[in-house]
Parts: C-alpha cells; sequence; structure tokens
C-alpha cells in the first residue's frame, strides 16, 4: 500500500483530521448507514426526486431473494495470512497452528502501525468473518477452536492499543444522558476538512466514484450487522432504541428493502459485482481496518460502550453525506432508482437516526452505565479517526491521478 498521512486527533475532540495533500487537512468523515421507510428526495441541487413509500417500493428494481454467501477465499498478504488461510483449509485438529502463532509472534516484536498492515488487517478481517457468514471452503468449528480464537486475541490487543494510543478519548464535561448526547453531536459536526462527499457530488469521475463503491462494499454489504452484536448485551431503554434503528436496516421485515440489499443495487447500476467480499483483494488495510474496529466492538461484550458510541457517529455522518452521494450519481448520468434508492434513502431517515442513535442509545446507555461514557465517546472518535483515514487514502490517490486500490478494476 502506498504510504499515506496518518490522521491526527485533538486532545479536546478526539476527531481524525487525516492530512490531504492538496490542502493538508482531512476529508470529514462520512459512513453511510441504516435508514427506515424510503423518503422523497429534495431537488437541490440538481438531484431529480425519487418516489416515496410504497411508490418507491413498486417502482424501484429489487434483486432475486439470495442466501447467505461466505466471503470468497481471499488472497494472502503476508506471513500471518498466509499461514492463517492454510491452516483454514483443513479441518481443526488436523492442523499444527504452530507456524501460525510463530508469525504473530514475529510481527508482535514490531508493535506499530498495525491499522496500516496489509498482513495483519486482513487475517483479523478473516477471524472475525468465521462469527459472520464464513469463508469458502473453511469448516464452521474453526468459529470456536480455541486455539485459533487464542491467535485472534494476540492481534487483537495490539490492534486495540494502537487505537487507544492513536485515538484520545474526548473530553466530556457534563457525562449524563443529555451532556453525552450533546459532546457526540459536537465531536460529529467537528470534523471540518474537505468532503469526500462534496468531492462525488461536484468532481468525481465515473472510475473514481465506482472505486469508492468497492470500498464501500466490504461493509455495505454486510451492512448493520457488527452493530448487531451489542442487541443482546443492552437492556431498557438503550436496547430498544437499537432494535429500532436495525430494524430499519434490515428492511422493517421487506428483504428487498434491506440496505445491503439496496447497496448492492448501486453496484450492479455501475457494472460491479454485488456479491458478498468480491473485492477484498482490492481494498487496502485503511478500508479493512473500519470494519476491523466494528467487529472489534461488537464481538466484546466489554466494549459494548464503544460499539454504542461507534454507530452514533455512524449516523451523525450519514444524512447530508448520502445525499451528495446521490448528487454524484446523477450528475455522471446514473438518475435510475437503481443507482439512487440507497442513498437517497438514508436522506431524510438518518436525520431521524442520529437522534435516536445519540440521545435514545447512546445518551441513555451513559444513564444507566455511566461507567461506560469514556468507551461511547472513544467508540465515536475512533469511528471518525479510521473513516477519515480511509477517505484521505483515496482521495490523495485520486490527487495524484492514481487507483485508491490494490488492484485496478477492469
Amino acid at each position: 500500500m502506498s504510504p499515506v498521512e496518518a490522521p491526527t486527533t485533538t486532545p479536546s475532540t478526539g476527531v481524525a483530521t487525516a492530512v490531504e495533500p492538496s490542502s493538508g487537512r482531512a476529508p470529514s468523515v462520512e459512513p453511510s448507514s441504516g435508514a427506515a421507510p424510503t423518503p422523497s428526495v429534495e431537488p437541490s441541487s440538481g438531484a431529480a426526486p425519487t418516489p416515496s413509500g410504497e411508490a418507491s417500493s413498486s417502482a424501484a428494481p429489487t434483486l432475486p431473494p439470495r442466501g447467505a454467501v461466505r466471503l470468497p477465499r481471499p488472497a494472502p498478504r503476508g506471513p500471518i495470512s498466509t499461514a492463517l488461510l492454510a491452516a483454514l483449509s483443513r479441518s481443526p485438529g488436523a492442523v499444527d497452528l504452530g507456524p501460525l502463532r510463530a508469525a504473530v509472534a514475529a510481527r508482535l516484536t514490531d508493535p506499530t502501525d498495525w491499522r496500516t498492515d496489509e498482513d495483519v488487517q486482513l487475517a483479523l478481517l478473516c477471524l472475525y468473518e468465521l462469527h459472520y457468514r464464513g469463508i469458502a471452503g473453511v469448516d464452521d468449528d474453526w468459529e470456536w477452536d480455541p486455539d485459533l480464537l487464542a491467535v485472534r486475541a494476540a492481534l487483537e490487543v495490539p490492534f486495540e492499543a494502537e487505537l487507544r494510543r492513536t485515538v484520545p478519548v474526548p473530553e466530556c464535561d457534563r457525562r449524563d444522558r443529555t451532556g453525552v448526547a450533546e459532546r457526540l453531536f459536537a465531536l460529529t459536526a467537528a470534523a471540518d476538512g474537505p468532503s469526500l462527499s462534496r468531492h462525488v457530488a461536484r468532481k468525481t469521475t465515473e472510475p473514481q466514484l465506482r472505486e469508492l463503491l468497492v470500498h464501500r462494499s466490504i461493509y455495505q454489504l454486510k451492512e448493520a450487522d457488527p452493530h448487531t452484536w451489542a442487541i443482546p448485551r443492552l437492556a431498557g431503554g438503550p436496547k430498544a432504541a437499537l432494535v429500532e434503528i436495525q430494524a430499519d436496516e434490515y428492511g422493517d421485515g421487506d428483504p428487498h428493502r434491506m440496505h445491503a440489499e439496496l447497496f448492492a443495487l448501486v453496484m450492479r447500476a455501475f457494472g460491479l459485482d454485488d456479491t458478498y467480499g468480491a473485492y477484498v483483494d482490492h481494498v487496502p488495510a485503511a478500508t479493512l481496518a473500519s470494519l476491523n474496529a466494528m467487529s472489534l466492538f461488537g464481538l466484546h461484550r466489554r466494549l459494548r460502550g464503544a460499539i454504542v458510541g461507534h454507530l452514533a457517529a455512524f449516523e451523525m455522518t450519514s444524512s447530508l453525506p448520502n445525499r451528495l452521494y446521490g448528487n454524484g450519481v446523477r450528475r455522471l448520468g446514473h438518475d435510475d432508482v437503481a443507482a439512487t434508492w440507497y442513498f437517497d434513502e438514508h436522506v431524510a431517515a438518518d436525520a431521524v437516526h442520529e437522534q435516536i442513535a445519540g440521545r435514545d442509545l447512546a445518551g441513555a446507555l451513559a444513564e444507566q452505565e455511566p461507567e461506560l461514557v469514556d468507551d461511547i465517546l472513544f467508540g465515536a472518535a475512533c469511528c471518525l479517526a479510521l473513516d477519515g483515514a480511509a477517505a484521505a487514502r483515496m482521495m490523495q490517490a485520486w490527487d495524484a491521478d492514481g487507483t485508491s486500490l490494490l488492484r485496478p478494476l477492469p
């Protein structure tokens, strides 16, 4: 991977400001997230309105019903992922994990740059994927193999340590429900660098937009799943708020309206492969690290505050950017529903979701379990920092008329 200037944070906010070559400032962070029933799109900045509610559902194309496709087996990127994938090709108990443990131990002698290490981030992605849909050709019994879980822990500890070292916990004077919610809104509003979504709306080329979709597909084709791990770990109001958000993410019971399915429509509209995990070999560590952090937070009960904070920041940085992404898609001549529905779905609904996530989920959890306040704020800051770094890398590559992917698209 080409070297990218790392994002910086300020002790007062923890907001990432990764350096962009042309201005020395970072793109603002705009992860897309879940939404409620399809909103109408106000025709601002040349955006064409789309049908809302029932009309949108009946007029828009749908994908055929699809089963749970496993992650295609990726190509290794170094000694750790090479040893891991070799082990996973056999059954648990029939392989010696000694070479894998040795590769991890060798990497532990240098506890730096875990966020941008291609080998480490791919290995973590594969290890986490065992808890999602699995990997093609890999025995499901590996999911709870104690020796493999020990290897995952050996990689997670330095990854989390680097996140905590490089992403300070934002200060928060008022640590009650209202104070935490207001701090989260201020934190997400403070990311004021050049905007990736505005770049897409105004000047991104079609090849660059296809690259952006490839980066986003690693998460969007499993949208909401990492945050859903938190549901059984919460109670009362926070649990109800999270379920309300996630129900929208999963289409309110309609499989064709699940946001992962809507994103698959966008990929098809741009001539991309919408198969789950099809582009893992194309995306760099910076993109994998964003998803791996979600899995880290979601799969550990002790980090339930961090996954809640992450989701809050995710929702708070979605509505306006998705309007701009939709405008960029239309600017390039893709004004059909298949290409725009995903983005339009998020415009109005996420303005509601951010209030639920900030106040009824994160704020209520802070009130219910005040010892989690620092982790709530840390999770939000990590969302901004990691997605900011990935966006900075993309824009740096595009400014240099290069590709932001490890291998170019056909």
